[in-house]
């Protein structure tokens, strides 16, 4: 959780929005870190009082997110949340994605990176909109960043809204953005023993990517064992194999989406 691995929010930016703008509009935001210091036997903060922080920050953070849901379900935007540990492929595989979906459909695209433009400028390339969320110190996005970001954004209704979150398999398990559900992506480079080590993760996602499949032949990962980690903590968790680099299984991805869109 935040109070626990350091997170913080005083560097956040969204990019092209000035802090008065963030700041400006009627709903509430939240402001999660405490900074406080009750020290108890050399730790910053009491167990008790640590629970309490975190059962605070996620209760301030599902209320926007709910927020974030009426306005999706209201304009008939599809919002996925893609998760994954850094270096797995998720922005390769969005540029992909959306390079095939654009001429049919509304996208936009919310990146969330620690520093950098990299992303949003790799999505913008495809000719979709795209914003960028820096969140400095912090290790993932939350509800009230999404909403921020939206305001800026202006998705079209009926689009579809990916929001590819910061690298990391801990912290955006638990903070539910709005979005309808989490699609974790693992590369083939990682060990299939992730969804045993991060599994709130794969217990939060309807979907797990295994990504760069045409890489295979070159490393030591076993398939079945993943995906049967991943069922063991997630039984209904749906997979999907694909290489964004060769397009391999990338039918699959598209008719997923595609029944998301219609459902």
């Amino acid at each position: 959780m935040c109070s626990t691995c350091g997170c913080a929010s005083g560097e956040l930016r969204i990019e092209g929005v000035s802090p008065e703008h963030v700041h400006q509009h009627s709903h509430d935001h939240i402001h999660p870190h405490d900074h406080s210091h009750d020290h108890h036997h050399g730790l910053p903060f009491a167990p008790r009082r640590l629970v309490d922080i975190e059962m605070d920050v996620l209760a301030k953070n599902n209320h926007i997110a709910a927020h974030n849901r009426e306005h999706f379900a209201a304009t008939g935007i599809l919002a996925l949340n893609l998760v994954s540990s850094p270096g797995s492929g998720k922005t390769t595989l969005l540029t992909c994605t959306l390079t095939r979906l654009a001429p049919y459909f509304d996208c936009a695209v919310i990146e969330g990176d620690q520093q950098t433009t990299n992303d949003a400028d790799r999505i913008r390339a495809t000719g979709v909109p795209a914003i960028q969320v820096n969140t400095g110190k912090g290790c993932h996005l939350d509800a009230q960043m999404v909403h921020d970001a939206l305001h800026q954004l202006s998705p079209n209704n009926n689009s579809l809204l990916f929001i590819e979150n910061v690298g990391n398999l801990v912290c955006p398990a638990s903070f539910d953005l709005g979005e309808l559900h989490k699609v974790a992506v693992l590369s083939v480079t990682e060990g299939e023993d992730k969804p045993l080590k991060y599994p709130h993760m794969f217990a939060a996602s309807r979907l797990m990517i295994l990504n760069k499949i045409d890489l295979l032949p070159y490393v030591s990962f076993d398939v079945d064992a993943c995906i049967a980690n991943a069922r063991q903590v997630n039984p209904q968790i749906e997979v999907i194999r694909l290489s964004a680099t060769t397009g391999e299984g990338m039918d699959l991805w598209l008719a997923w989406l595609e029944q998301q869109r219609c459902a």
